[in-house]
């Protein structure tokens, strides 16, 4: 009886996990360029002294669906998402380079721009800073361009760059602060080929309808658990049971 109530204890505890990480993807439906997390369920045995007569449920995290979110116009200046594939480099709160698809930008007091998470925005030379201005364009390729304060129509100067870079989707890798990293920890190239959208931004791309189905199948799975363990009671009791009686 020992194996089946293992059976269901393990099962219970990862069903637990995926759920887990189903809530977090529910919770981040409204959240700026989110990716959702994928997980699944296998089977594992346990190796130690002996054969391995016991098998335990594991939850994996195999990867990050990476399928863009919907667009949405917003016709605010700094709102960007990127066309197709892509990346904005922010820098992370441990001063590290980091990636993300959020574009909802704004200026700090101080004229720092940063992200909706509060992350400075990277340029060609590090963080971004805007000194004060009358109007601020971001091209396709991120140039910022601004007009001086009292300065006339024609007195353009370009700022900086937004740092835009496409790694290989093979080699990124979702932080606990929802930033992506390459996963040799290298920094990645910057590429000019990426292109973005002012006045725009991309939504999550977690589908609601989907997760609450997947909410509603682990909360069956882990019942039916729960129902084994119980079982497992039950016919551990029938056994001591007829022990007793021969």
């Amino acid at each position: 009886m020992d194996r089946m109530l293992y059976i269901g204890m393990s099962g219970a505890k990862e069903v637990m996990i995926s759920q887990s990480m189903n809530n977090n993807n529910l919770a981040n439906v409204s959240t700026t360029g989110f990716r959702e997390d994928l997980a699944q369920q296998r089977s594992m045995s346990v190796f130690g002294p002996g054969h391995p007569t016991r098998a335990y449920a594991m939850t994996e995290k195999p990867g990050i669906n990476f399928d863009p979110g919907a667009l949405e116009h917003t016709g605010r200046p700094l709102d960007m998402a990127i066309e197709q594939n892509g990346w904005f480099a922010v820098q992370a709160k441990d001063g590290e380079e980091a990636y993300t698809r959020a574009g909802d930008f704004r200026t700090t007091p101080q004229g720092l721009l940063v992200n909706g998470s509060g992350l400075p925005v990277m340029g060609n030379a590090g963080p971004i800073s805007i000194p004060p201005y009358e109007t601020l364009t971001i091209g396709v390729d991120g140039t910022i361009t601004i007009r001086p304060v009292g300065q006339g129509a024609a007195q353009l100067a370009q700022i900086d760059r937004i740092r835009l870079v496409n790694p290989e989707l093979v080699q990124m890798e979702k932080g606990r602060d929802g930033l992506f990293r390459r996963k040799d920890g290298e920094v990645a190239v910057l590429d000019a080929g990426v292109r973005i959208m002012p006045g725009t931004l991309e939504r999550s791309n977690v589908s609601v309808v989907e997760a609450m189905a997947k909410m509603i199948s682990l909360t069956r799975n882990f019942d039916l658990q729960v129902k084994i363990m119980s079982t497992a009671e039950e016919v551990d009791r029938s056994t001591d049971a007829l022990v007793r009686m021969g």
